[in-house]
């Protein structure tokens, strides 16, 4: 069996859940099939049963536009090069909508059953039209075409799947799977290296609270930063936050961290994507974990945090739920969302919530430890890559016959 995998985001051009996602799936899939990768980018490589294909955007799409819509333009262009070159393979598998219409396509041209996973859901996301202008009536008419065509949907998440069926009532509940993402058990895990934190700034002989992710509303960088006022004077804070959606967002979030700093606020930003050894180290010595995410469908950087040994403060919310327990691996601040926004209804409840949990936990480190200790177990026993691979393959054949 072959499966074409499509995909925004595999490496070296990974910055998000979806991109470590597909990175992950494709090297456990490939020891059991044959996997054909197609991604933005210019890779190329084929390593046993893995064969990488980069594609670009084609020239006449995207010169001379720098409009927020160029995104979602460009990801349509791409998805029907895409959709070309996949007519040797048995099952299509696409992740996002970036990739969508060219499963939808392949499925349309070669006759071949089309899989969606579904990482997050543009009904929930009304924030992305910041991001992508009026490309964002467009990248949510792709997802609801291949979503309702696809002959099978992954959702990453029980409550995921709640969310399809609530955001497309038309699918057929008997289309949607419950594939959890996984983790590298052998990468992530703890180690007492601390050249990281030195390189950026980091006080090892301090506890400290950590966050890792992009600056984007989903993430909900900003509520803790409005945390830290309500924090212990001086507890260190560590933000590995970069790639920001929009320079709108970048503006805010450094007025923000500004804003803290003057009311005396410990912060240490480190503004880049950090690379994965530097993320391990950075999980492995903070005292506590934060994911203050406004909407998560699943929540992989809790699993690399947990694999790692650190506690998890989280919102309760969306995926997160699945993978931090309260009171075990972590704390769940309780979430309450507006209907429309998809942000906190009570935005400095929420901030004063989160301080309140990651200042208890910060001033009892036997309880992180054990929480970490339970964390990393967790993980062990219900989120390694070769479960999922195994049961992603199974379904394919289901599909292919």
């Amino acid at each position: 069996m072959r499966v074409g995998l499509i995909t925004r985001e595999y490496p070296p051009e990974v910055y998000g859940g979806a991109g470590v996602h597909v990175e992950y799936l494709s090297r456990e899939l490939a020891k059991l099939i044959e996997v054909e990768v197609h991604c933005w980018g210019t890779q190329r490589s084929d390593e046993g049963n893995l064969h990488v294909r980069g594609n670009v955007p084609p020239p006449e799409v995207t010169a001379g536009s720098d409009a927020k819509f160029k995104t979602a333009v460009d990801a349509l262009a791409l998805n029907l090069t895409q959709m070309k070159e996949l007519g040797a393979i048995d099952v299509v598998h696409t992740h996002t909508w970036y990739a969508s219409m060219a499963g939808f396509l392949a499925k349309k041209l070669y006759k071949i059953p089309f899989v969606l996973t579904t990482h997050s859901l543009e009904p929930l996301r009304a924030w992305k039209a910041e991001q992508l202008g009026s490309g964002y009536a467009m990248s949510s008419w792709m997802e609801r075409t291949a979503i309702l065509d696809a002959d099978a949907i992954i959702a990453v998440s029980h409550g995921t799947k709640s969310d399809i069926l609530r955001a497309y009532p038309e699918v057929d509940a008997a289309k949607v799977h419950v594939i959890y993402n996984g983790i590298d058990l052998h990468e992530y895990q703890k180690t007492s290296a601390t050249d990281a934190l030195a390189k950026y700034g980091v006080d090892a002989s301090a506890p400290y609270i950590l966050f890792v992710g992009r600056i984007t509303r989903q993430k909900g960088v900003v509520h803790l930063v409005d945390a830290v006022k309500h924090l212990p004077k001086g507890m260190q804070v560590v933000l590995c936050a970069g790639a920001p959606d929009t320079p709108e967002i970048a503006a805010e979030m450094r007025e923000r961290v500004e804003e803290a700093r003057a009311a005396g606020g410990n912060i240490v930003w480190i503004e880049k994507m950090v690379t994965k050894a530097e993320a391990i180290q950075l999980y492995s010595n903070c005292r506590v974990f934060c994911c203050p995410s406004v909407y998560e469908p699943f929540g992989i950087i809790n699993l690399e945090a947990m694999a790692c040994g650190a506690p998890v403060v989280a919102s309760a919310t969306g995926g997160i739920l699945e993978v931090v327990v309260d009171d075990v691996t972590g704390y769940l601040v309780p979430f309450k969302a507006d209907h429309l926004t998809g942000f906190p209804l009570h935005p400095d409840r929420f901030s004063r919530d989160l301080a309140g949990c990651l200042s208890e936990l910060m001033a009892n480190p036997l309880i992180c430890k054990r929480m970490g200790e339970a964390g990393r177990k967790r993980v062990e026993e219900t989120f390694a890559w070769e479960a999922i691979a195994a049961q992603t393959v199974k379904l394919y054949r289901e599909l292919a016959g």
